[in-house]
């Protein structure tokens, strides 16, 4: 499945990278996010509920940061597997300066597999779209707070 679209928020690309690498900010804009942890530079141990039609489960991760370009871009990678299946992402997050704020542009690739992918790909695809446009809006509530 392809992940893809563009959020702007009323900060600078430099305050926006340092939010969106931040865990103590990043666990307050994931939808279903009960932790997340650094364990090391560039990368987080994650626990998360994830619901999706009548379907919910704690899912365990990580999620690592490489090819960091601050403040234009990084590269995320996201494995977390849950009793209802797994999941796995990559994807490229660009940042560029947007009039006073920034606009943050993403694309990647995720898979789901085992009951979590029985629901369905649209389903699957509608809440994606769904949980990211709520990490986005929370972000930009964040954001304008600080």
């Amino acid at each position: 499945m392809t992940v893809e679209g563009s959020h702007t928020i009323a900060v600078p690309p430099e305050r926006a990278y340092q939010l969106l690498l931040d865990p103590k900010i990043l666990a307050q804009c994931m939808p279903g996010c009960d932790e997340l942890v650094t364990t090391a530079p560039g990368e987080y141990q994650m626990k998360m509920k994830v619901t999706l039609a009548s379907l919910a489960g704690l899912f365990s991760g990580k999620v690592r940061i490489s090819d960091e370009n601050p403040p234009d871009s990084y590269r995320m990678v996201v494995d977390g597997t849950g009793k209802i299946g797994f999941v796995r992402g990559e994807g490229l997050i660009q940042l560029s300066l947007a009039g006073t704020g920034t606009l943050i542009t993403y694309k990647g690739q995720a898979q789901v597999g085992g009951t979590i992918a029985a629901v369905g790909s649209r389903l699957v695809d509608t809440t994606s779209r769904m949980m990211i446009r709520k990490f986005f809006d929370r972000l930009a509530d964040l954001a304008a707070k600080t």
